[in-house]
């Protein structure tokens, strides 16, 4: 109880003690008053006051002794009644010393204990999970958690310092105990949590299933079969979630919508989507398997939220080139599948609709900025170059932002630099750019949509009207309120998009050859000379660029390397190791190196010629960070892995970052990374 509140009894005996004596004072003065009037009078009041005074006297002498014996009566009975209200208080309630043993409890607590008399006995013999370790140190509660006899409890511990009126209160038998205590209140949560979770079970998942290349599909099947097709697949799908509990329900001819409980949804993701690999199984003469997307909303509190976050994530898992299962809840995206490659689509239509809508941009506004990642490889300098011809076939000015020119790209850049038919402006820093830009300025985004690694994130702000032009599969962080977003997973690079809009964003456009090698150059390096994610798509791309005055000879030579840096290469294929006997991983030197990220990606694909490697990992140092260069033939998503480690890339090529860890601290870190998913069968 608060001492503001609790009632002063002492002060109050003591009131009611004083006050014969009080009044006997005023019959005193009272008499003298009267000797001044009358000393009869006087004589009379004095006799009574005398009187007053011996009578009180002798009652307080009489009483005092059977008044004290009463008030102790009165505690002893007022703290026998405190100590049974605890002792049968419905909470658990214990005090326990400095060193966390028993003082007393009631007798809720020693139910749960299982015994009468625990005093002296420390608390941690019963319960482990309460120790002194754990107590508070202030006045502030400190809570414990644990699972006790199949019940789930929390602990409320505070600290109460013991003073002389808590050692006489009765409640505490230990007489020669001093220091502090420590209360101990026990919640049982087992019901709550009970609730919370059967609440948290009923709650409702939403969904999206789209098939991927159902038109691609149906083309390659006799019309008669078609029908047949449709309905093994929509059958398969609705058997597959009904074994969920969930309803499925057909939106259109190759997009369902799906709904079940959490806990139903719980069950599908512990198997990992595996319809995923099932409906490609279904062939009745189709030549090309056909692959689903799918997207779930969860967490949420209402249906509608639920299926805003499905819309969402399908988006996401489309524009990671499909077939995989993307989860999105309130606070992370969870992925699934996405291991297959990306299926080649074989109409331009999509590219033509995009050239025309970065043609309205260009024209409507004067000027524009171009800008890739942040360490510009040749991919993004090639992009970069192209977007910057369409800019100019329409006159308008364009500025290529680049803050440092690394090895790969410096004789690119000096070719441009040393053109007199260039402007001096071509290519400008960040503060630059930022000192030229305005709102109604144009940015255009190439071979990213993370903007936090972009060259100059500040513009995204700055600039209104942004332009994103990428063939990386989408992650959680993406560039928001794009105008315009152009993103084809299935793409083998930056550049090979670019040439496609070249081709349709004005007629008889004139590409110099210059700037025809940095596009050729950007897919020729993507594709490691052409070997890897290749399609028909990519080779029109390069003839259009040979067209175009593109010279094979003059970029392999512009690929040469330095000796130090082919020294450094096969010094990292040669101390590479291999990890559980399919991943080649290695460490390339950085000392000496202008670019050894450059050095690191080179030797990744190298590793990739050696007999049994599935994936490749090369690691190095550079501007205090750790790079990740991730390659694969076709066997290993190594994407999925460097989302993980906060990357992304392509299925065959991905990379990430490590900040605030050393090189052998990363090493460590992938292995794990790689031992975890392959025991969840997530590669």
């Amino acid at each position: 109880m608060d001492e503001k509140i609790k009632p002063d009894y002492r002060r109050q005996l003591r009131l009611y003690m004083i006050w014969p004596m009080i009044l006997s004072v005023i019959m005193i003065i009272l008499a003298l008053v009267l000797f001044s009037v009358s000393v009869k009078a006087g004589v009379i009041a004095m006799i009574f006051a005398v009187a007053h005074i011996i009578v009180a006297i002798s009652v307080r002498l009489i009483n005092k002794k059977a008044l004290a014996n009463d008030m102790v009566n009165f505690a002893l009975r007022f703290g026998q009644v405190q100590k049974e209200l605890l002792k049968e208080l419905p909470l658990p309630y214990a005090l326990l010393d400095e060193d966390a043993r028993f003082v007393w409890c009631n007798s809720r607590f020693s139910s749960i204990l299982g015994r009468d008399n625990s005093f002296g006995k420390s608390i941690a013999a019963f319960i482990p999970a309460v120790t002194k370790e754990k107590f508070p140190t202030d006045d502030s509660a400190a809570e414990i958690n644990f699972e006790y006899e199949n019940r789930v409890y929390r602990a409320e511990l505070r600290r109460i310092t013991l003073d002389e009126m808590a050692r006489e209160s009765g409640i505490i038998d230990s007489e020669d105990f001093s220091g502090r205590l420590i209360t101990v209140m026990l919640f049982d949560e087992t019901d709550i949590n009970t609730f919370i979770r059967l609440n948290e079970e009923q709650k409702l998942v939403s969904g999206y299933i789209y098939m991927d290349n159902y038109d691609e599909a149906m083309e390659n099947v006799e019309d008669v079969r078609r029908s047949l097709l449709s309905a093994l697949i929509d059958r398969k799908v609705k058997r597959y979630f009904g074994f969920y509990d969930a309803v499925v329900k057909n939106i259109e001819k190759d997009k369902f919508f799906v709904t079940m409980t959490k806990k139903s949804f719980d069950r599908l993701t512990e198997n990992r989507f595996d319809i995923l690999d099932d409906v490609k199984t279904v062939k009745i003469g189709n030549e090309m398997s056909v692959t689903l997307s799918m997207g779930f909303g969860c967490g949420t509190e209402s249906l509608i939220e639920s299926e805003q976050f499905a819309r969402r994530a399908i988006d996401l898992a489309l524009g990671r080139g499909g077939d995989q299962a993307v989860v999105k809840d309130s606070q992370n995206t969870t992925y699934y599948g996405g291991k297959s490659q990306q299926i080649e689509k074989s109409t331009r239509v999509k590219a033509r609709v995009k050239a025309h809508a970065l043609r309205e941009i260009i024209e409507s506004h004067d000027r524009i900025f171009v800008m890739g990642h942040q360490i510009t490889d040749i991919d993004t300098f090639g992009a970069a170059v192209g977007v910057y011809r369409a800019v100019r076939q329409f006159d308008k000015k364009c500025h290529i932002v680049i803050n440092n020119v690394t090895l790969s790209i410096r004789p690119f850049v000096d070719s441009f630099v040393n053109d007199p038919d260039y402007e001096p402006d071509m290519f400008v820093t960040s503060s630059e750019a930022i000192q030229l830009s305005d709102a109604a300025s144009v940015l255009v985004v190439v071979d990213t949509n993370k903007p936090s690694i972009t060259e100059c994130p500040d513009l995204l702000v700055r600039c209104h009207t942004i332009v994103v032009l990428d063939h990386h599969r989408q992650g959680n962080e993406t560039i928001k309120n794009a105008t315009l977003s152009y993103i084809e997973p299935y793409a083998s690079s930056a550049c090979e998009m670019i040439a496609e809009i070249l081709q349709y964003i004005s007629d008889g456009i004139k590409i110099r050859g210059i700037e025809a090698d940095s596009i050729y150059a950007g897919i020729m390096i993507d594709t490691n000379n052409f070997m890897s994610k290749t399609g028909v798509r990519t080779f029109e791309a390069a003839a259009f660029l040979r067209r175009n005055g593109a010279d094979i000879t003059r970029v392999r030579k512009l690929f040469r390397n330095d000796l130090v840096d082919y020294k450094a290469r096969a010094e990292t294929v040669k101390s590479s190791e291999m990890y559980l006997g399919k991943y080649a991983v290695a460490i390339c030197p950085h000392e000496g190196l202008v670019s050894p990220t450059v050095v690191g990606a080179q030797a990744a694909n190298e590793l990739l010629n050696i007999n049994n490697v599935k994936a490749s990992f090369v690691l190095t140092e550079f501007q205090n960070r750790i790079y990740i260069s991730a390659r694969s033939i076709d066997e290993i998503n190594v994407q999925i892995i460097m989302e993980r480690l906060g990357g992304g890339g392509h299925m065959n090529i991905a990379g990430a970052q490590l900040t605030e860890v050393t090189v052998q601290g990363a090493l460590q870190i992938l292995k794990e990374t790689i031992s975890q998913m392959e025991e969840e069968g997530a590669i």
